[in-house]
C-alpha cells in the first residue's frame, strides 16, 4: 500500500496550523470565568453548536469501527447512526429544562432535581467511564489511522493525538474546541463522502455492490437467532441513544454554551441533519469495501484498517492529505469532547463542590490541570488497548449498554413524573451501574464458563440493556412512592409538571413553524432508510 508522499504531508501540516490558528484565537479570548472557560461565555450560535455536536460525536468508533462493523456485520447496527431522531429529543425535551436551570453539567441538574449524592455518584461515574471507554477507544482509534494510512508507528500515532489534543484543549476551553469542530465537521463529511463517492465508482455503483455482497449485510433488521437480533436492537439502541444524546456531559455541554433556547433547539436540530451522514459515509463504506474485496481490487486483512486503507488506496495524491487532515481531526475533536467533558466534571462537581469559595481563575486553572491528567491517563492507557481485538464500534455499544439504563431512567422519568425524589434516584443508579458492571465483568472473564454463571455471562447485551432499564424503572418508580414526596419549590421548573405559565410561553416563543417542518423532514429520512434496509425494502 503506498503511504503519504511530501504533497499529503503538506497538507496535513497546513491543516494542522488552521487548528492552531483557531486554538490561539480562542485562547486570547475572555476566560477569566469558569463561564468563559467551560461554556465559551454561552455565546455560541447555533450552526457551529450543530456542527461542534456532530464532530464531538463522530470519534474513533465511527471513523475505524463503523466500516469494520459494516464488513463484519453488515447495516444492522446502522440503528445506532439513524439517532437523528434521538437529537431531536434533545432540542425538544431537554434542552429546556437544562438551560432554564443554568447549570454547567448533567449531574448538576441531578443535583437540582434530586439530591447531592445523586451529582456526587454520577460525576465519579462518569469519569470512570470516559477514562476506561472514550478516551481508550479513540486514541486507540487514531494509533490505528495513523498507522494504516500513513505508515506512521502505532504508538508513536498514539501520543501525537493524545498530546496535541490535550494541549488545545487546555489552553483554549470549550470555545476552542466548538470553532475547531466547526471546521472539522464540514472537511470530515466532505472528504469522506468522497471516499465513499470513488470507492462506489471502484465497485462499479450501487447496484454492483448489493447485487456482488451477502443479502443478509443489508438488512437493518437480522433474525431474532443471530448475534444482533432485530428485537434487542429496537429496544436497546433509544436507551443507549437517550443516554448518549440527551444527558452525556460531552453532547449536552455544546447546548448549554448556546445564546439562548433558540439557538440551543435549532442548534439540535442543525445536528440532527448531520448525524444521517456518519451511516452513509462511514458505514456504508464497509459494505462498499466488501464489493471491493470480492472484486479483488481491495484486501482486507484487519476489519478496523479497512475505512483509512481505502483513503489509501483510492484517493489521489492531495485529495488523500486533505481526507486524512479531516479524519485525524474529526478524531482529535472526539477527545477533546471527552478531555473538556471531564474537566468540566472535574471541576465544577467535585472541585467546586470541596472548596465552594475557590476563585474563578481558579476554577479555570483546575480545569487545564484536570484536562492533562486524564491526557496522562490516556497515555497509561495504550499498552492495555494494544491487545483489543474486534469490533470497536460493537465493543463501545456493548460497554454503553451497561452504563447507560440507569441514567436514561433517572433522567427521564425526573422529567417526566414528579413524584420520582432523591432516594429512588440515588437507588436506581447505584443498584443499575453494580449490575450493569457485573455483566461487563463476566462478559469479560466467564464466557466460557458453564451453568449459570456462563449463561449470564454470554446473554445478548442488547436484551440485557432494556432488562435493566426495566428494573431501574420499577425501582425508581417503588422507592419513590414509599419514601417522602419531592417539595414543589425543590422541583420548581424541572419537570413537566412544574412549570410556570412564563416558562411555557418563553419555551413556546423559542420556536416556529420552520423548526417544526425540519423536525417532520429529519425523522422521514430516518423512517424511509430504516424502511430501505429492511425486508419490506433491499433486504427482501
Amino acid at each position: 500500500m503506498e503511504h503519504f508522499v511530501v504533497v499529503d504531508w503538506v497538507i496535513v501540516f497546513l491543516y494542522f496550523v488552521a487548528v492552531g490558528g483557531i486554538a490561539l484565537w480562542a485562547m486570547k479570548q475572555k476566560q477569566k470565568t469558569a463561564n468563559d472557560y467551560f461554556l465559551a461565555s454561552r455565546h455560541i450560535a447555533w450552526y457551529i453548536l450543530g456542527a461542534s455536536i456532530l464532530a464531538s460525536n463522530i470519534g474513533s468508533e465511527h471513523i475505524v469501527g463503523l466500516a469494520s462493523t459494516g464488513v463484519k456485520t453488515g447495516v444492522a447496527f446502522g440503528q445506532y447512526e439513524l439517532h437523528s431522531w434521538i437529537v431531536l429529543i434533545l432540542g425538544w425535551v431537554f434542552v429546556p429544562f437544562y438551560l432554564r436551570s443554568k447549570v454547567f453539567t448533567m449531574p448538576e441538574f441531578l443535583e437540582l432535581r434530586f439530591n447531592s449524592q445523586s451529582r456526587w455518584f454520577l460525576s465519579v461515574m462518569s469519569l470512570i467511564a470516559y477514562v476506561l471507554t472514550k478516551v481508550s477507544v479513540t486514541v486507540f482509534a487514531g494509533a490505528v489511522v495513523f498507522e494504516a494510512l500513513m505508515g506512521i508507528d502505532f504508538w508513536v500515532g498514539a501520543l501525537i493525538i493524545v498530546v496535541l489534543t490535550g494541549i488545545y484543549t487546555a489552553l483554549g476551553g470549550l470555545r476552542a474546541v466548538v470553532y475547531t469542530d466547526a471546521m472539522h465537521s464540514g472537511v470530515l463529511i466532505i472528504g469522506s463522502l468522497v471516499v465513499t463517492l470513488i470507492g462506489l465508482s471502484n465497485a462499479g455503483g450501487w447496484a454492483n455492490v448489493i447485487n456482488t455482497i451477502d443479502p443478509t449485510k443489508l438488512n437493518m433488521f437480522p433474525p431474532l437467532d443471530s448475534n444482533a437480533p432485530w428485537l434487542g436492537l429496537v429496544l436497546a439502541s433509544p436507551i443507549v441513544g437517550i443516554w448518549y444524546w440527551c444527558t452525556d456531559q460531552c453532547i449536552v455541554q455544546r447546548t448549554l454554551s448556546a445564546k439562548n433556547e433558540t439557538h440551543a433547539r435549532r442548534g439540535a436540530i442543525f445536528a440532527a441533519y448531520l448525524k444521517m451522514f456518519p451511516f452513509f459515509i462511514f458505514l456504508i463504506p464497509g459494505i462498499i469495501a466488501l464489493a471491493l474485496a470480492s472484486q479483488g481490487k481491495l484486501t482486507i486483512t484487519d476489519p478496523n484498517k479497512v475505512f483509512p486503507t481505502m483513503v489509501a488506496v483510492f484517493l489521489p495524491v492531495g485529495i488523500r492529505g486533505i481526507v486524512a487532515g479531516g479524519l485525524l481531526a474529526a478524531l482529535m475533536s472526539s477527545l477533546a469532547a471527552v478531555f473538556n467533558g471531564c474537566s468540566t466534571l472535574f471541576t465544577m462537581d467535585i472541585y467546586r463542590k470541596i472548596k465552594p469559595q475557590a476563585p474563578e481563575k481558579e476554577l479555570v486553572m483546575t480545569g487545564r490541570i484536570a484536562t492533562a491528567i486524564v491526557t496522562i491517563l490516556g497515555i497509561i492507557w495504550i499498552p492495555i488497548l494494544k491487545s483489543m481485538s474486534g469490533s470497536l464500534y460493537e465493543y463501545l455499544q456493548n460497554v454503553q449498554a451497561f452504563i447507560a439504563p440507569p441514567i436514561t431512567a433517572t433522567f427521564l422519568l425526573g422529567i417526566f413524573w414528579k413524584r420520582i425524589n432523591g432516594k429512588g434516584a440515588i437507588s436506581a443508579l447505584v443498584c443499575g451501574f453494580i449490575l450493569g458492571m457485573t455483566k461487563l465483568t463476566l462478559e469479560t472473564l466467564f464466557k466460557d464458563a458453564g451453568g449459570i454463571i456462563g449463561t449470564l455471562a454470554n446473554f445478548n447485551f442488547l436484551y440485557f440493556a432494556p432488562c435493566l432499564f426495566a428494573f431501574c424503572v420499577i425501582l425508581l418508580v417503588v422507592v419513590s412512592l414509599c419514601s417522602e414526596v419531592p417539595s414543589a419549590e425543590k422541583i420548581k421548573g424541572l419537570c413537566f409538571a412544574s412549570l410556570t405559565d412564563e416558562d411555557r410561553k418563553a419555551t413556546r416563543a423559542s420556536w416556529n413553524h420552520w423548526d417544526v417542518i425540519n423536525t417532520v423532514i429529519i425523522i422521514g429520512i430516518v423512517v424511509a432508510t430504516m424502511i430501505y434496509f429492511s425486508p419490506l425494502g433491499i433486504a427482501k
